[in-house]
């Protein structure tokens, strides 16, 4: 007599929040299933170029960092009168209590048991010290994270992998989830049982789907997000719950390419040059906002500018100046960004007369430790003197504009990861069978993300859905 086939952990989504769950569940001992409509793992996690929040780690520590307990009121902060809001009644509060508390061992976890470089921390905007961690190699965090992610993966035979996998439909008896159809690359239908952990990323690359109805003001705005639909009606079908669906975050700076200025699709120029010293000027060559603002704040200041519409595309044309300190600060970055043309080498006195004028004022300020008048406090590894001493050194100069980066709206989950629907009374309670993390969930971020805090969300809430869901598999 054979014995059936053991149920798996169905994990929907290749991002750092699929393989969170995924790396959790095996963990626990069930076998897993993964489903991506890509033909490659790594979603969107796998292009992020600032690294992870981390709160009293050990690397933070070596920095001269002894205590870090603002991570929290940070969070809250960015996410602004959101926050407050208790319609639908998602659990906001607890939401950020779990990704801040969790932020050290989850950076912990990334760089002891999966051997992920994460020894150098960056301050980024928003945050009241460096708490950004990123590797100090040429590979970017993102990529460096879900590649030794895969690899430990794959190295499990419980380890099922599926690309070009789309899921369909999810299926459900009794108004609990039951598992998944999906048509694979030969275009069968399939069905597959299991508990589920559903990890699809947002809906910033659904320009005319769900970004057309919930923020038409955005058309025409590039994006870093290539094209493609979102998954959310998935979850609509099972009577799942939303929350924040209309808090799109526009990222201050996407690299307006020389060679094809209209693009729709443009290249994050990573919050990291701005955070390790790199400025903002205005067509006029003038600083205009603290570079190290919240994304929402300096994204307003930029799009308060005059704008240009080149082949449909609305755009601004800022300048992002960084001096030799931060250009060798993310020397990884600027190599890439060199190569693909989006940034250029200049000797200061080469700039025009108002960008030289604005870099000595920078150059003064920094080196005299004053105040400066636009509130920035923490100036990088900016190192150029004023003057006549820095006209024969060379910066990095590339033309950004606000892009369409992320959706901090999504579904409506709680501290368990449980996907959550709305009761009658107009109580949230869980759907059984399915969890949820990463950026198709709602509730944690409020009007505005932090830099740093995407990664982290997809760990540290990943590992609860795969933990969960693998607990639900054994306990069936």
């Amino acid at each position: 007599m054979t014995t059936p086939a053991r149920k798996p952990v169905i994990v929907v989504g290749s991002g750092l929040a699929g393989l969170s769950a995924a790396h959790e569940a095996l963990k626990a001992g069930a076998p897993v299933h993964m489903l991506d409509r890509a033909p490659k793992p790594g979603g969107n996690s796998i292009k992020a170029s600032s690294g992870i929040n981390g709160a009293g780690t050990r690397f933070q520590r070596e920095l001269g960092i002894a205590k870090d307990d603002s991570f929290f009121s940070d969070t809250v902060r960015s996410a602004g009168a959101r926050f407050t809001e208790t319609s639908p009644p998602v659990d906001r509060k607890a939401l950020i209590e779990i990704l801040t508390s969790h932020s050290e061992s989850a950076v912990n976890w990334l760089a002891d048991e999966l051997k992920v470089d994460l020894s150098v921390v960056a301050q980024l905007g928003g945050h009241s010290v460096p708490r950004t961690h990123r590797g100090g190699g040429k590979l970017p965090p993102g990529a460096a994270i879900v590649s030794a992610l895969v690899d430990e993966l794959k190295a499990n035979a419980n380890f099922t992998l599926e690309n070009l996998a789309e899921v369909d439909e999810l299926l459900t008896s009794e108004n609990a989830v039951k598992g998944v159809r999906y048509h694979a690359e030969d275009g069968q239908s399939r069905e597959l049982e299991g508990p589920v952990v559903f990890a699809t990323g947002g809906f910033a690359g659904d320009a005319h789907g769900l970004l057309s109805k919930y923020r038409p003001d955005l058309a025409g705005i590039p994006s870093t997000n290539e094209a493609r639909p979102a998954s959310h009606g998935l979850l609509t079908a099972i009577g799942a719950a939303f929350v924040d669906m209309d808090s799109v975050q526009i990222h201050p700076t996407g690299f307006v390419d020389p060679k094809d200025p209209g693009a729709a699709y443009k290249f994050l120029a990573a919050e990291a040059l701005r955070g390790e010293g790199g400025i903002l000027l205005s067509g006029t060559g003038e600083r205009f906002i603290n570079e190290l603002e919240t994304r929402d704040v300096v994204s307003g200041a930029i799009m308060a500018l005059p704008h240009s519409t080149v082949d449909k595309t609305r755009q601004w044309g800022v300048t992002l100046l960084l001096d030799p300190g931060a250009c060798e600060a993310v020397a990884s970055h600027i190599g890439f960004y060199l190569w693909k043309g989006l940034v250029q080498k200049k000797k200061v006195r080469d700039l025009s007369p108002e960008v030289i004028a604005s870099v000595d004022k920078y150059a003064t300020l920094v080196s005299e430790h004053g105040g400066d008048s636009l509130g920035r406090k923490a100036f990088g590894h900016w190192k150029l003197p004023p003057g006549e001493a820095n006209r024969d050194e060379e910066v990095c100069v590339g033309t950004v504009t606000p892009v369409v980066h992320f959706t901090m709206g999504g579904v409506a989950f709680d501290p368990q990861a449980r996907v959550l629907r709305s009761s009658e009374d107009g109580t949230l309670t869980p759907i059984p069978g399915i969890w949820a993390a990463g950026e198709i969930t709602g509730g944690i971020h409020g009007a505005n993300r932090l830099g740093g805090s995407s990664l982290l969300e997809c760990a540290v809430f990943g590992r609860i859905a795969g933990a969960e869901a693998a607990k639900k598999l054994k306990s069936a």
